[in-house]
């Protein structure tokens, strides 16, 4: 297990910056986030329900079709 610290995170219970230690547990597929100021832990599970890249115009399967172009006059 390698521990190591986040930049520019916030500690959601204490709200002290850079104070978040990451450990990743590959056994058990959990990044465990620990706050070394007031002791705040959090686990989150990196095996099960793994968060999945939102679909958009850059990564969509399908192609992306613009609308049909349409002139418009800018009367002065």
């Amino acid at each position: 297990m390698k521990k190591r610290f986040i930049a520019g995170v916030v500690c959601p219970k204490c709200g002290a910056l850079d104070t978040i230690m990451a450990v990743n547990d590959t056994e058990q597929q959990v990044l465990i986030r620990d706050c070394i100021d007031c002791g705040f832990t959090d686990r989150l599970s990196t095996g099960v329900n793994e968060p999945k890249e939102m679909s958009t115009r850059v990564t969509a399967d399908e192609q992306y079709v613009d609308a049909a172009v349409q002139v418009i006059k800018i009367i002065q």
